[in-house]
């Protein structure tokens, strides 16, 4: 195992951003508070924990959890490699997220997944039942169908995208890189369309065992409110919490709101 320390004051409270060796690769990680319940942060598709959970890296009560924000492999500071998309892909993070934890010495977890890492939560939970303690997704699918991959087509040229959203990646990446592996996620997004039933991880929904809660904004432009639903229905232990104005970074533009929902749900 090896350790590279430094130490960021960025947020109000100071997190701490190391590197670990897992699984032939250093994954990058943030971790702030001195909680019991250790609570592992999961970001979507090219996001980085600084990029995408700056509010929860912050916010959340740091006595009675240990927040950890990782980057997956060949996103934010997990590179070298570069990203890639074989089939497994989802997998392959599942399994580094929790070898992740057990390297870190936790001896339990809960979830916190958007978009692709509420799927890959999804997995994880399926695949690690007994090392997974409860799990909140939002943003998250299980199949992939042709609505769906219209909109992924959708956001294939970032250079389309607002300034908002494209300019903390662009910092993080430079533009090239980040171009390059927006078009090669939509791709290996897209493969799953050709599966059986578009599937993704939907055969692994009923092995999930953990208490979940899944928080969806009805005014998500990318995962239809149909995808919220299903989950809901094939997960037993899952209850749905829709939010009226939420749209799909609704972690962001809510902050707040949903920091209190995860923190009541978490005890």
């Amino acid at each position: 195992m090896i350790f590279l320390w430094d130490f960021s004051f960025s947020f109000s409270t100071t997190v701490t951003s190391a590197k670990v060796a897992v699984n032939g690769v250093h994954l990058h990680y943030q971790l702030t508070g001195e909680g019991a319940h250790a609570v592992l942060l999961l970001p979507g598709m090219l996001g980085s924990g600084g990029t995408d959970f700056a509010p929860q890296l912050s916010s959340l009560n740091k006595k009675l959890f240990t927040v950890i924000a990782w980057d997956p492999r060949g996103y934010g500071h997990s590179r070298p490699p570069d990203r890639d998309f074989p089939l497994d892909f989802f997998e392959r993070d599942a399994k580094d997220a929790v070898d992740l934890m057990k390297a870190l010495r936790f001896e339990q977890v809960s979830l916190l997944g958007w978009s692709d890492g509420g799927i890959t939560a999804l997995i994880a939970a399926a695949k690690y039942p007994s090392y997974i303690s409860k799990m909140v997704i939002w943003g998250a699918n299980a199949y992939v169908t042709d609505e769906d991959e219209r909109i992924y087509q959708g956001i294939r040229d970032v250079s389309k995208w607002s300034e908002k959203a494209r300019k903390p990646l662009e910092v993080l990446y430079g533009y090239d890189y980040l171009a390059r592996t927006c078009e090669k996620w939509v791709d290996g997004i897209s493969q799953f369309k050709h599966l059986p039933d578009g599937n993704i991880c939907r055969h692994l929904l009923p092995l999930v065992q953990c208490p979940t809660l899944i928080v969806h904004g009805e005014k998500d432009p990318l995962v239809p409110r149909f995808h919220a639903d299903f989950i809901h229905e094939h997960v037993k232990r899952s209850r749905l919490h829709l939010m009226p104005e939420g749209k799909h970074n609704l972690h962001l533009r809510f902050a707040k709101e949903f920091n209190m929902l995860v923190e009541d749900f978490l005890q």
